[in-house]
C-alpha cells in the first residue's frame, strides 16, 4: 500500500550552495499525489515542482529540478533519498528557499524526523517501475547502468585519487530497511581543492566541516573523520536512490554508477523512460510492496550520530 506522513514535519538549516537559511516542513499527502515541493517564498505564478526526472536541470554538483515557469529547488537527492528509503510515496514539502537545507550533509535527520514522527498507510497500491532490459548511460569514463532485478539492487563503485579515499566498491540489496541502517548517515563528501574552486565560482557557501566530509591526500579534515570506512561510496549511493526515485516511483532493478554522479543518474532515468520495452509501470502486489525500500524499517537500527 502506498503510504504518507502522519503529521508535518519541520527542518531548518542553510543551502550547501547559497549558503541561505531555509525552512522546510514535509506534509501529509494523499494517495496518488506523489512527491512535490512548493517554495513558500514565491507569491506570483506557479511555485509548485514535481519530482520528477524530466524537470531536472543537470548538474555535476547537485540534482536541482526547475518547473515550466523558471521557478526551481536545488540539491534535493538527500531528501529524496529519504523519502525512498523510508518508503514516502506521497508529499508535500514547502519550502522558503531556492535549495534544501545540508543538514549534516547526510539524510540522517531526514529519515530520524520521519520515523519519529511516523508514516501512515493509504488504500491505494505502490506505483514503481519495473526494469525489463538493460540500459546504459556513459561520458567521459563514468557510466550509469540498470537491469533488471525483483527489487532496488544498487551498486556503486569510486576511485579518487586522494589517499584518504582511494577505490571504493559496495552492493546492497535496498529491502528490509538497508538504506536508513546503512547509508542514510553517510555524509557528502568533497576535496579542499575542490572546496576553494566552488566558492571561487559562488558555490559550497553554506559548505563547512560540519556538513560534508573535506579530505587533502590522505588527510580527512573534519573532526571525527569518516563515520565509515567507505562513507565515501556509501554516500554516492545514497545520491543514487535519491536521484533513482526521480523516476515517480520505485524502481524494480539493479543500478551500477562507475564514477557517476547526479548528471549521469539523470540521463541513464531518461534513456530508461525514452527506451521502447525497457521499463513498465507495475501496481505492486504486496508481495511486491514487502521488497520496496523503506519496508522493514526498524527504530533501534537507525545510526545514531554525535
Amino acid at each position: 500500500m502506498q503510504q504518507t506522513l502522519k503529521s508535518s514535519i519541520t527542518f531548518k538549516g542553510v543551502g550547501l550552495h547559497s549558503g541561505k537559511p531555509a525552512t522546510m516542513v514535509l506534509k501529509p499527502a494523499a494517495a496518488g499525489h506523489g512527491i512535490w515541493f512548493k517554495r513558500t517564498d514565491i507569491e506570483l505564478g506557479n511555485a509548485l515542482i514535481p519530482a520528477i526526472y524530466d524537470v531536472v536541470e543537470r548538474t555535476q554538483l547537485c540534482t536541482r529540478l526547475v518547473n515550466d515557469a523558471g521557478v526551481s529547488v536545488s540539491t534535493v537527492e538527500h531528501i529524496m533519498a529519504a523519502l525512498a528509503g523510508c518508503g514516502i510515496h506521497n508529499a508535500l514539502i514547502e519550502i522558503d528557499g531556492p535549495e534544501v537545507p545540508i543538514m549534516d550533509g547526510s539524510s540522517i535527520d531526514f529519515v530520524r524526523g520521519i520515523i519519529a514522527k511516523g508514516v501512515r498507510r493509504q488504500a491505494s497500491p505502490v506505483l514503481a517501475y519495473e526494469v525489463l532490459k538493460p540500459v546504459v548511460a556513459e561520458r567521459e569514463g563514468a557510466r550509469a547502468s540498470i537491469r533488471p532485478a525483483d527489487g532496488l539492487i544498487i551498486e556503486f563503485h569510486i576511485d579518487f585519487e586522494d589517499t584518504a579515499i582511494g577505490s571504493q566498491s559496495k552492493i546492497l540489496d535496498m529491502r528490509n530497511g538497508s538504506f536508513a541502517r546503512e547509508l542514510s548517515d553517510c555524509r557528502t563528501f568533497c576535496r579542499r581543492t575542490d572546496v576553494e574552486a566552488m566558492r571561487e565560482n559562488g558555490l559550497a557557501l553554506g559548505g563547512t566541516l560540519e556538513n560534508a566530509v573535506v579530505v587533502q591526500g590522505a588527510e580527512v579534515l573534519t573532526p571525527g573523520g569518516f563515520r565509515h570506512q567507505d562513507e565515501a561510496v556509501r554516500h554516492k549511493m545514497l545520491d543514487a536512490l535519491g536521484d533513482l526515485y526521480l523516476a515517480g516511483g520505485p524502481i524494480f532493478g539493479h543500478f551500477v554508477g562507475e564514477k557517476s554522479g547526479h548528471a549521469m543518474t539523470n540521463t541513464l532515468l531518461r534513456k530508461l523512460f525514452e527506451t521502447p520495452g525497457a521499463v513498465r509501470p507495475v501496481l505492486c502486489t504486496p508481495e511486491q510492496a514487502a521488497q520496496l525500500p523503506g519496508q522493514g524499517l526498524v527504530w533501534d537500527e537507525i545510526p545514531e550520530v554525535a
